[in-house]
């Protein structure tokens, strides 16, 4: 292996530890005079830039544009880099995406983008039997936890991967593509709401009774917090599956974020799609 492409694949371990997207950028194919070869390496970050070696400046422009597509769309993608003369259509006829080159080389370059987003983040506030339960469950489900709850009351819900104390969620750095469930249950339920509903998180929810959550809602609406912020809230969180128990209320929660995320790559809105995990 090449020092580039094992320098591409320590800075993509680099990356994944400290949670950011990135592409894998892969020169699968080329014919005539090309710079790069079969099996080249590179990365591209959210801003475009571009770090590895998968040709020249003539491909390097059309890999970093669709690589930040991909990256926001959450979708692999094969495109084609060819001579700009040889370029009448936007698809090939096997339907690759076809990108113009000026380069007097007159090389055709294939290369593989895949999207390597973090895994969707959880962030649940409380410590509530409800709360604990969905630790765990969404820890299986492969999701990135963050428990947000006092100090005091973090042993009761053990295993997420990081932890706040109380319910300034700024230090989640939360995205659209992630979900928060409040779990609080009489502690502190008002200030984990509103900070929640705060974030621009696909999904908010909140665990409590209609009449409780409707109470919450109209302190809130009382204080300020517009109406568009609190249609937001799923309340109560969770699929009507008739749960009683933590375990099934939990359940019916993680069911409910993976039906809004569904439905939203159905309808065609990439800040909710299916997220991939990096290897």
């Amino acid at each position: 292996m090449s020092k580039t492409a094992t320098d591409v694949l320590t800075l993509a371990a680099e990356l994944s530890a400290a949670g950011q997207d990135y592409c894998v950028v892969t020169v699968v194919r080329t014919a005539n005079a090309t710079s790069a070869k079969a099996g080249a390496k590179a990365l591209v970050t959210g801003d475009g830039k571009l770090q590895g070696f998968v040709g020249g400046g003539c491909v390097q422009g059309a890999v970093r544009r669709s690589a930040v597509e991909a990256l926001a769309a959450g979708k692999p993608q094969l495109i084609r880099v060819r001579p700009k003369e040889d370029v009448v259509e936007q698809l090939d006829t096997d339907g690759v995406e076809l990108h113009s080159s000026s380069c007097p080389s007159g090389g055709t370059v294939d290369l593989f983008i895949e999207p390597m987003r973090q895994a969707l983040q959880v962030l649940i506030c409380g410590a509530s039997p409800v709360a604990a339960t969905l630790v765990g469950l969404a820890r299986t489900m492969g999701y990135r936890v963050t428990v947000a709850a006092l100090p005091a009351d973090h042993a009761a819900v053990p295993g997420a991967e990081r932890y706040l104390e109380g319910f300034d969620l700024a230090e989640a750095a939360l995205r659209e593509s992630d979900a928060v469930v409040v779990a609080t249950q009489g502690k502190r339920d008002r200030e984990a709401l509103a900070a929640a509903l705060a974030t621009p998180a696909f999904y908010v929810g909140m665990v409590g009774s209609r009449k409780k959550i409707d109470k919450l809602k109209s302190q809130l609406a009382d204080k300020g917090l517009p109406p568009a912020a609190l249609a937001r809230l799923h309340g109560p969180a969770g699929l009507d599956i008739a749960a009683i128990e933590p375990e099934e209320i939990a359940l019916s929660i993680l069911g409910q974020i993976v039906a809004e995320r569904r439905a939203a790559a159905r309808d065609g809105n990439t800040d909710a799609r299916s997220l991939r995990q990096p290897a």
